[in-house]
């Protein structure tokens, strides 16, 4: 009798799981899809050639040009800035709203490394409010905006200058990830002290290194076809943006912390089709770190990944772990994930500093060759050192994977929760295949309730 009971409850809690995976998938993804759509813009062309740009000229620096051809595009009404085929050598770029950047094939935009180029500008840095050096390619509460084109978009750093390394480069004065510890550690106490922002000025020696393209507080964005290659710091990062696209874009660029795509307490945002081959996270849903992600108290939500390719990097898709204000309605599926230095394909990571509701994270249909450690990876004591006010619990629920295979990995499944609390809950994964895991399958520690895999097999061992 008890064991008909349980098998009845079994069955039960498995349609459920379906039910509940079926409504997201088939009611709010395509509610979301609905509402994301790309920018018209009016059949107006300005060649950056009419405003005084050069072409492959490494003396001459276009951003003047460039930038005065965007600004009488955006008064005009709007329309496309052409960057025809050739090398335009660049400072930072500032877009306007109504306006395509539009770099035609055989384009290549390289940026200047000098940073007196760069002022201080109103920006976001590893989730902290702040003034840092601007963005290569930055627009702030714009509306209409885009970036497309078959050119390729060049960040121009290398160890000798924004990857800079005392152990890469003895000999270099300019030793980026040893001189911005000290930034770092001030932005990260101004976070924490609540210092207000417009005090927040990493100059004098204080500057970080920036974003490739960063879009602050914009509406109706598309990042289309580009290459992007050789970031400072993270590649894309809109933040505070509504309805953005990035289609169709190869993001290769290895250097440290470069994550390929950081959409950071954005909505409606629509990834596809892209390729990601990168130095940190593939793509990270970020929302703010620790006291500023819960001052703006601003989700990431309403994202879908679809038919990208994930190559190098720590996650495949990752959220956090700046991700105080949360996440929610994370749909993933039909992507390709494989390299030895893939470290994971989906991972949560945060702890009790980020504090933060994760909610909803839907994954399908996924095709993984090797990574390094698991196909799922939550973590509720990430960065375990951190030096923050404590006492913010995070919570991860409702995270649902189908149809995942893979070809090697550590471990099928890694989840870490709190000693004390179960903020891990309801993770379901159905109809999944990982082979070769050298670590035996899964790996749990601390507190977790309702994790149910049904038809998970393991090189042949099923489990339910």
């Amino acid at each position: 009798m008890r064991n008909n009971i349980f098998l009845l409850l079994l069955l039960l809690s498995i349609t459920c799981i379906a039910q509940n995976s079926s409504l997201a998938w088939n009611s709010t993804y395509k509610e979301i899809e609905k509402r994301i759509h790309s920018s018209k813009f009016p059949d107006r062309d300005f060649n950056i050639k009419t405003f005084g740009a050069k072409c492959n000229d490494s003396l001459f620096l276009n951003h003047k040009a460039i930038n005065k051809a965007i600004a009488q595009c955006s008064k005009k009404g709007g329309g496309r800035v052409v960057v025809p085929a050739g090398t335009w050598y660049t400072g930072p770029i500032i877009l306007q709203s109504r306006v395509n950047l539009h770099l035609e094939k055989g384009a290549v935009l390289l940026f200047s490394n000098d940073v007196k180029l760069y002022p201080l500008v109103l920006t976001r840095w590893e989730g902290s409010d702040c003034y840092n050096y601007q963005p290569l390619i930055y627009a702030h509460g714009q509306t209409d905006i885009a970036v497309t084109g078959n050119g390729v978009i060049d960040g121009g750093a290398t160890f000798a200058d924004w990857w800079s390394h005392k152990s890469e480069m003895p000999n270099q004065w300019n030793k980026w990830l040893d001189a911005q510890k000290a930034g770092r550690e001030t932005l990260m106490k101004w976070n924490a002290d609540g210092v207000p922002v417009i005090e927040r000025k990493l100059n004098n020696g204080l500057g970080l290194r920036t974003q490739l393209l960063h879009f602050y507080q914009c509406q109706n964005v598309l990042i289309e076809d580009l290459t992007f290659l050789r970031s400072p710091f993270w590649v894309l990062h809109p933040f505070l943006c509504t309805n953005v696209t990035i289609r169709g874009v190869e993001v290769n660029s290895n250097g440290p912390n470069n994550d390929g795509c950081d959409p950071e307490s954005c909505k409606d945002v629509l990834i596809e089709n892209c390729i990601f081959n990168t130095g940190d996270d593939c793509i990270a849903l970020k929302s703010g770190r620790n006291a500023d992600g819960r001052l703006w108290n601003t989700p990431c939500e309403n994202v879908i990944v679809r038919n990208c390719k994930m190559k190098n990097g720590h996650g495949g898709l990752v959220i956090g772990s700046e991700i105080s204000g949360g996440a929610r309605n994370i749909f993933v599926e039909d992507c390709e994930m494989d390299s030895p230095l893939l470290d994971r394909v989906i991972r949560i990571k945060t702890n009790t500093c980020r504090g933060g509701v994760i909610d909803g994270v839907y994954v399908r249909n996924i095709q993984v060759g090797v990574c390094k450690e698991a196909i799922l990876k939550i973590n509720l004591l990430y960065s375990p050192d951190e030096v923050c006010n404590r006492g913010y619990a995070p919570i991860v629920r409702n995270v649902y994977l189908e149809k995942i295979t893979s070809n090697q990995s550590d471990y099928g499944i890694v989840l870490v929760g709190l000693s004390d609390q179960e903020n891990i809950s309801d993770i379901y994964l159905t109809n999944c295949q990982f082979n070769d895991v050298s670590q035996g399958g899964n790996y749990f520690a601390g507190k977790m309730r309702n994790v149910v895999l049904k038809n998970v097999n393991y090189s042949g061992i099923v489990s339910f």
